[in-house]
C-alpha cells in the first residue's frame, strides 16, 4: 500500500537534487520501479538519478539541465502477493526567470473621466501560475465593486473613470503559491483629465454599455470534458451595467455553477455533456443593453468504457479482446499488431467507424483470416479457431482531434511454439539483424532434454520514430491567428516531446505572389495536438505537423488546405530615415528610408506617407504620398537648414504608426572659414602633437565631418592625415596626435575642416622638423668565402637612416661549443661596409649581427650564421672567379702583351750579332742610353727593377723564365754570356 508521495502537480526549484516521494508498506518488503511518460525509468542506469535505500523516492541530479527530468511519473511498488501504484506525479520545474517580471519603466497612464480602461498586469508565466492582486504603493489593496474588478488574468477593468481613480497608483502583485514568494510590478500612476467644457463632460457621463471583454458580440470557446471552464464578461459604460446570465436564451441552471466577481465571471468546476450550448452574457444600465453570445463547445479526449485486457487460447480455440471507448468528437478506433499499422488488404481487412482494423501475426508468418475475425460494431475484436501466428502484440487504439490513448495486450495461443528461429546446443543467444517493429514481441525459448524441459520468456519492444500527425485542420480564423488541429500518430514506444508547426507562405504582394519553401513557425509541447498559430496578415498559408520523440523525428504530416489571413493596418515603421542635400545642388533636401519588407505590407496597394517642416518654425506638417519610391526630394531650401521629419507606411486598409521624428538638414556649401592658430608640439622622431582652434559653427555650412591635416614632406609629395571625430562647433581648443612620420624630415603643415561634402580654405602653414630617429636594418649583407681562412662580410648602408650615420655595429661569436661563446664586438666607421675576419680552422662557424647607429641610438641588428665552407666550395668559389668576364679580359691583356715582346725580340735576332765593342764600351752605351731617356720610353730594365736582364742567344730570359731568383744573379757591370739588346730598337718600335 502506497503510504507517501509527491503531490500530482509536483513544482520543484531547480536545486539539487530534485525528490519525488514514493512510500509504501507489505510484508515482504516491497520492490520499487518508476516509469517516466508511460516508460520504465531504469534507475541502475542513469546516473543522475538514484532510488533510497529500501524506499521508491528518487533523488534526481539534474546538472544544470532540469528540463530533462520533466514529465508525468508514477511509482509501482511489487511483492509476491500484488503490486500497489501511485497517482501520476507531473513534474515541473519552476526557474526564477519564469517568476521574476522583466525591468520596465511604467509611463504615466492618462485618460478623461468617464471613459473605461484596462491596465494590463502581464504577471510571470510561471511554474506554477500564480496568483494576482492589486494594492497602492503602501501595499493596500484597490477597492473593488461592480464599476472597478480583477480579471482571471490579472488585469484591472474600469468600466468608467472618475476623478477619485487618481488618488492613489497601482501596482500589481503576483504571488506564487508553491515558494510562497512575491513579485510586484513598478507603480502605475494614474492621471484623470477632467478640464473638459460641461458640454463635453455630459457626453461621457451617460454612456450605453460596451462589452470590453470578450469584445464583439459573439465568440466561442472550447471547454475540456471534466475540467473548469471560467467564463468572463466585462462591460463598460455609464453609469455602471449590471450583468446578467442566461443559457440558450432561457433561465440558467445554476447547479455545478457559480457567479463570481460581481456576476462577471461564471465558473463551471466540472464540465459535463450538458454544459456545452449558448451562454448569454447580457450587460444594461438605463442608456441601452447589449448582448454578447458565448458558444462554449464540450470536448474530451478519448477515454476507455471498457479497456482490452491480455487472452490466453489454446490452438483452435475462440475468444474476443474487448476495446470500447468514447470521447468528443466520438474517437476513431484502430488496431495494430506487434506495433505495425494494420494494411488494408481487402481480405483481410474489417471496417469499423471508418476505419481498417487487421491484425498481423508474429514476425510476418502469416495475416489474419477474415472469416475466422470480426470486429464488434463497438470495437471489439473476435477470433475464431486461433492458430499459431495469431500470437502476438495487440494494440487498440482510441484517438480524436482532442488526444489520444492506446491500451496493448497480448495474446497468447497454447499449444504451439514458433519454429521460425532454430538454435544449436552450443548457442546461447538469438541474434536479429536489422529490426523491424514486425520482429516485436513475446520469444519463448525451450530447452528439452531426455529428463526436463525448461522455458524462459522475453518480451521484445522496438522503439521507432512517431508515425506523422493526420488530418490536419483549420478553426477560429482571424486575420492575424488561426487554430491547428491534428491528429497525433503512434508513438511507437517512445513518448512524443514535441510537435513543430512548418508553414509555407505566399506573400501577396501588389500584382504577383511570392511563394517561399516550409519554415518552421513554432514547436509545441507533446502534450498538445491544438494550438493557436500566430500569423501574419495577407498571407496564404499552408501548415504541416512533424511529431519528435527520443529516437527522431516523424515524416511530416499531409499539408493542410490553403488558409489566407485577412488585411489589416501595416504594423512595422520604416527605418533608417535619413534626410540630407540631393545631387551637386544645396538648395533642396532628399528624404530616404528603408522599404518594409513584403511580409510587412499587410494589405495591398503599399506606399509611404512623407511629413516634414522646418525645425523651430511654426509652420504646418506638408505630406506627400508616394507609392513607388523609397524616398522624396523637397526643393527651394535654405543652405544647410534643419528639418523635422517622419514617415508611415499606408495600404488599402489604412494608415500605419507614424515614426519618430528625424532631424534632417537640406543640402551643404563649402565652409567658408579655417581652423586658426595652427601650431605644433611634444615634436618626436615619428609623431607630435598639432594643436588649432576650430571654425564656428555657422562658417561649416553643413554638418561637421572631420578636421583634415595635410603635410607636406621635403619630398614634394602631400600625405593627408585624416581625423574621422566630428569636433562640435564653438568648442574648446582641440588638439590631436599625428603619427607615422618620418624622422629627421622637414615638414610643412596646414589644416583643412569639411562638412560632408567639401572642405574649407587652408589655415595658416607651419613648418618642422623631426628629431633623428633610429636607423633601420642595413641591407644586402653578405657572407663570403674567398681563401680558407678567411670570411668576407658586405652590406649597404640603411634605406632609412633617419639621419646622420655614426657608424656600424657588428658583433660574432663562434658557433662552435667547444671554442666558447665569447661575443666580439667591432665599431666600424659609417663609410666602411665590409669587414674580413680569420677562421680559426675550415669548420670554424660564426653568427655575426650588424647594426647601425646614429647620435639617437642602435637601430634595428641584422642577424645571420655563416654557411659551412669546405675545401670543395673554395674550390668551386675559385672555379667561378676564373669563368669571371673581367678575369679572362685581363689574362688574354698578358698574354698579348708577352707575344708583343717575343716578336720584337726575333726581330732584334734577326738583325744582328754579335758588336765589336769591348764590354766597357758596351756598358758606357749603354749607361748613356738610360740617361737619354724620357718617361715615356719603355725598358726591359723595368722587369729587372733598374738592374741590366741578361738574354740568351736565342733572345729568351735567363732570370725571369729559368726559376733563378733575381737575388741570385751577378750584379757585376759585366757578363761574357749575355749581349744586350738594342734600347733604340724597342722604343722605336713601341
Amino acid at each position: 500500500m502506497i503510504i507517501k508521495e509527491s503531490p500530482q502537480d509536483h513544482i520543484v526549484d531547480p536545486v539539487d537534487p530534485i525528490i519525488v516521494a514514493c512510500e509504501a508498506t507489505g510484508n515482504p518488503p516491497p520492490v520499487f520501479t518508476w516509469t517516466r511518460n508511460g516508460v520504465y525509468l531504469n534507475v541502475a542506469r542513469d546516473p543522475q538519478v538514484s532510488m533510497r535505500w529500501r524506499s521508491g523516492t528518487l533523488e534526481i541530479f539534474f546538472w544544470g539541465r532540469p528540463d530533462d527530468y520533466e514529465g508525468v511519473y508514477q511509482c509501482t511498488a511489487t511483492n509476491e502477493f500484488g503490486s500497489a501504484l501511485s497517482s501520476y506525479i507531473s513534474l515541473r520545474v519552476s526557474s526564477k526567470p519564469a517568476r521574476t517580471w522583466l525591468k520596465e519603466y511604467l509611463e504615466p497612464v492618462s485618460v478623461v473621466v468617464g471613459l473605461p480602461l484596462i491596465l494590463p498586469c502581464n504577471p510571470p508565466v510561471g511554474p506554477p501560475k500564480p496568483d494576482t492582486y492589486w494594492l497602492n504603493s503602501t501595499m493596500v489593496p484597490i477597492h473593488q465593486d461592480r464599476r472597478v474588478s480583477k480579471a482571471e488574468n490579472g488585469d484591472l477593468y474600469f468600466s468608467s473613470i472618475v476623478a477619485e481613480d487618481a488618488f492613489t497608483n497601482y501596482v500589481c502583485v503576483a504571488r506564487f503559491p508553491f515558494t510562497n514568494t512575491i513579485q510586484q510590478k513598478p507603480p502605475l500612476i494614474l492621471q484623470v483629465l477632467t478640464g473638459l467644457c460641461l458640454r463635453n463632460y455630459f457626453l461621457f457621463s451617460h454612456t450605453a454599455p460596451k462589452f470590453l471583454k470578450p469584445k464583439g458580440t459573439t465568440s466561442t470557446t472550447m471547454a475540456m470534458l471534466g475540467e473548469e471552464l471560467i467564463l468572463e464578461c466585462f462591460a463598460a459604460g455609464v453609469p455602471t451595467p449590471s450583468i446578467k446570465w442566461t443559457k440558450d436564451w432561457q433561465e440558467m441552471s445554476m447547479t455545478g455553477k457559480k457567479l463570481e466577481n460581481f456576476n462577471k465571471t461564471l465558473r463551471i468546476k466540472n464540465v459535463s455533456m450538458d454544459d456545452g450550448g449558448d451562454y448569454i452574457c447580457s450587460a444594461s444600465n438605463r442608456m441601452g443593453s447589449l448582448d454578447h453570445v458565448i458558444t462554449v463547445r464540450v470536448k474530451s479526449v478519448p477515454f476507455w468504457v471498457e479497456k482490452p485486457e491480455s487472452l490466453v487460447l489454446s490452438r483452435d480455440d475462440s475468444g474476443s479482446i474487448v476495446c470500447r471507448a468514447d470521447g468528443i468528437p466520438r474517437p476513431q478506433i484502430q488496431w495494430l499488431v506487434n506495433g505495425e499499422p494494420i494494411s488494408g488488404e481487402k481480405n483481410n481487412s474489417f471496417i469499423y467507424n471508418q476505419v481498417h482494423c487487421q491484425a498481423l501475426s508474429k514476425g510476418g508468418l502469416g495475416t489474419l483470416e477474415g472469416s475466422r475475425h470480426m470486429i464488434l460494431p463497438n470495437g471489439t475484436l473476435e477470433i475464431r479457431n486461433t492458430k499459431l501466428q495469431d500470437q502476438g502484440s495487440y494494440v487498440c487504439v482510441a484517438s480524436n482531434v482532442i488526444g489520444r490513448d492506446e491500451k496493448e495486450v497480448q495474446l497468447e495461443v497454447k499449444g504451439q511454439y514458433l519454429e521460425k528461429f532454430l538454435m544449436t546446443k552450443d548457442e546461447d543467444s538469438l541474434s536479429i539483424a536489422d529490426v523491424y517493429r514486425r520482429d516485436e514481441g513475446v520469444y519463448t525459448c525451450r530447452v528439452k532434454s531426455e529428463l526436463e524441459e525448461v522455458t524462459a520468456s522475453a518480451k521484445l519492444t522496438v522503439m521507432d520514430r512517431p508515425d506523422p500527425p493526420s488530418d490536419l485542420e483549420i478553426s477560429d480564423p482571424s486575420e492575424r491567428s488561426v487554430r491547428l488541429t491534428w491528429i497525433p500518430g503512434l508513438s511507437n514506444h517512445s513518448p512524443i516531446k514535441e510537435y513543430v508547426v512548418q508553414f509555407t507562405e505566399d506573400l501577396l504582394a501588389d500584382y504577383w505572389l511570392l511563394p517561399s519553401s516550409w519554415k518552421n513557425l513554432s514547436s509545441y509541447p507533446g502534450s498538445l495536438n491544438s494550438v493557436i498559430l500566430q500569423l501574419t496578415p495577407f498571407v496564404e498559408y499552408r501548415f504541416r505537423v512533424i511529431a519528435v520523440n527520443g529516437i527522431g523525428p516523424s515524416k511530416p504530416s499531409w499539408p493542410s488546405e490553403y488558409y489566407q489571413t485577412g488585411g489589416a493596418v501595416p504594423d512595422a515603421i520604416p527605418r533608417n530615415i535619413q534626410g540630407m542635400g540631393s545631387g551637386v545642388f544645396r538648395n533642396n533636401m532628399e528624404i530616404s528610408w528603408e522599404p518594409l519588407e513584403y511580409r510587412e505590407w499587410n494589405g495591398p496597394k503599399l506606399g509611404y506617407m512623407v511629413w516634414w517642416r522646418r525645425r523651430d518654425s511654426r509652420e504646418e506638417w506638408k505630406n506627400y504620398t508616394t507609392y513607388w519610391w523609397c524616398s522624396y526630394i523637397i526643393y527651394d531650401t535654405d543652405t544647410f537648414t534643419p528639418y523635422e521629419i517622419k514617415v508611415q507606411a499606408v495600404n488599402f486598409f489604412g494608415y500605419g504608426p507614424e515614426s519618430p521624428i528625424v532631424l534632417g538638414y537640406s543640402g551643404e556649401d563649402r565652409p567658408v572659414a579655417a581652423p586658426s592658430d595652427l601650431s605644433v608640439s611634444d615634436i618626436e622622431s615619428t609623431k607630435l602633437t598639432v594643436h588649432w582652434d576650430p571654425v564656428a559653427r555657422a562658417d561649416i555650412m553643413g554638418d561637421i565631418k572631420e578636421y583634415k591635416v595635410w603635410l607636406l614632406s621635403c619630398t614634394g609629395k602631400f600625405m593627408p592625415l585624416i581625423k574621422t571625430k566630428s569636433f562640435k562647433a564653438n568648442g574648446p581648443r582641440l588638439s590631436g596626435t599625428l603619427i607615422g612620420l618620418v624622422p629627421y624630415s622637414n615638414y610643412r603643415m596646414y589644416i583643412v575642416v569639411a562638412n560632408n561634402r567639401y572642405e574649407g580654405p587652408p589655415s595658416n602653414t607651419i613648418e618642422f622638423q623631426t628629431p633623428e630617429g633610429v636607423p633601420s636594418i642595413p641591407r644586402s649583407f653578405r657572407i663570403m668565402h674567398r681563401h680558407y681562412d678567411t670570411i668576407y662580410l658586405d652590406w649597404e648602408e640603411p634605406a632609412e637612416p633617419n639621419g646622420i650615420l655614426t657608424g656600424y655595429i657588428l658583433k660574432y661569436q663562434t658557433l662552435n661549443i667547444t671554442l666558447g661563446d665569447r661575443i666580439l664586438v667591432e665599431y666600424i666607421p659609417p663609410n666602411i661596409t665590409y669587414f674580413s675576419l680569420r677562421r680559426f680552422d675550415r669548420y670554424t662557424r660564426y653568427k655575426f649581427s650588424l647594426a647601425a647607429q646614429t647620435e639617437t641610438g642602435v637601430g634595428e641588428a641584422f642577424t645571420e650564421e655563416s654557411p659551412h665552407f669546405t675545401t670543395e666550395e673554395y674550390t668551386r668559389d675559385q672555379v667561378d672567379i676564373v669563368t669571371q668576364g673581367w678575369f679572362i679580359g685581363l689574362m688574354c691583356a698578358v698574354a698579348l702583351l708577352v707575344l708583343i715582346m717575343l716578336i720584337v725580340f726575333f726581330i732584334k735576332r734577326s738583325r744582328g750579332g754579335k758588336y765589336p765593342e769591348s764590354r766597357q764600351g758596351r756598358s758606357q752605351g749603354v749607361i748613356e742610353h738610360i740617361g737619354r731617356r724620357t718617361n715615356s720610353d719603355d725598358s726591359l730594365m723595368e722587369y729587372g727593377e733598374g738592374e741590366e736582364i741578361e738574354f740568351n742567344e736565342d733572345g729568351s730570359f735567363i732570370g725571369e723564365y729559368t726559376g733563378v731568383s733575381k737575388r741570385t744573379i751577378d750584379r757585376s757591370p759585366y757578363h761574357d754570356s749575355s749581349e744586350p739588346t738594342s734600347p733604340v730598337a724597342i722604343y722605336s718600335f713601341a
